[in-house]
């Protein structure tokens, strides 16, 4: 089990990117348009770089449903590895099978 302050961590996170997304994404659209003039896009560089640093999508990091483990995370499930294997065995997961060879 991960720890609850990562966890929070990561919410807060999820909310920031959320409230900020909007702004960094007409932001980058207009720092992609030919017609601006250097100085203009120094400007808008620096509107994005003055953004909160976790409202940047890339800093969110997926975690486990149950567990909150980062790691062996599998997106179709939301879960980490372990879990994921845990309810194949109970069979709590429909369609997914234990593989054999």
């Amino acid at each position: 089990m991960a720890k609850k302050s990562l966890i929070q961590r990561e919410h807060k996170r999820k909310k920031l990117e959320e409230k900020y997304r909007l702004i960094r994404q007409s932001l980058k659209k207009k720092s992609k348009a030919s017609s601006l003039s250097q100085k203009q896009k120094i400007e808008i560089q620096r509107k994005l770089q003055s953004l909160p640093r976790n409202s940047a999508p890339i800093r969110l990091h997926r975690r486990c449903l149950f567990t909150g483990r980062p790691r062996a995370h599998y997106r179709d499930f939301g879960l980490s590895g372990h879990i994921l294997r845990e309810m194949v065995h109970a069979c709590l997961l429909p369609g997914a099978t234990k593989s054999s060879w």
